[in-house]
């Protein structure tokens, strides 16, 4: 592989406190050069361990509105601040307020043209389908959920490479 390696970063959680909501997902899409590789930590699976291994060799995490959420959630829940990691962090919602594109992550996609195989999904409809397997051992709740992560976290790559 050669080149820098990026990675575009989001997770799930079961509501908006860390102190309170786990994380319960983390999608991680790696990209070096044409090499592509998604990872997901799943519920136990979320330790710091495993996500500074997911991370390694990574140079900058690219996030939607992982300033405000997803890295200061990250740092209460596990205990890795990612930039005193020594990781280079760009909030792709900055850049897209920048071209004057507003609102949520799904608005902004829908304004590019990125399309999603589970459109009617949000973070309401996560913390729900992460419920439904937790409590009623339901996998394609859980299936339901992994796709719907996935989704936003390739489509953070796709998001940046329009807005550039």
């Amino acid at each position: 592989m050669t080149g820098k390696c990026e990675a575009y970063l989001d997770i799930e959680t079961t509501g908006l406190s860390p102190e309170h909501c786990p994380i319960t997902v983390v999608g991680i899409h790696r990209c070096t050069g044409n090499f592509e590789e998604f990872i997901q930590l799943v519920g136990d699976q979320i330790t710091p361990e495993n996500l500074l291994q997911a991370l390694d060799e990574v140079e900058t995490i690219y996030t939607f509105n992982g300033e405000r959420f997803d890295l200061p959630y990250i740092k209460t829940r596990l205990g890795v601040d990612l930039v005193e990691e020594g990781f280079t962090h760009c909030d792709l919602m900055h850049r897209c307020h920048r071209k004057g594109l507003r609102g949520g992550l799904k608005k902004i996609e829908v304004a590019l043209g990125i399309g999603r195989n589970l459109p009617g999904v949000n973070g309401y409809h996560a913390v729900r389908l992460w419920w439904q397997y937790v409590n009623d051992y339901d996998q394609e709740a859980l299936n339901s959920l992994l796709e719907y992560n996935k989704e936003d976290t390739i489509n953070l790559k796709t998001l940046r490479l329009l807005i550039e």
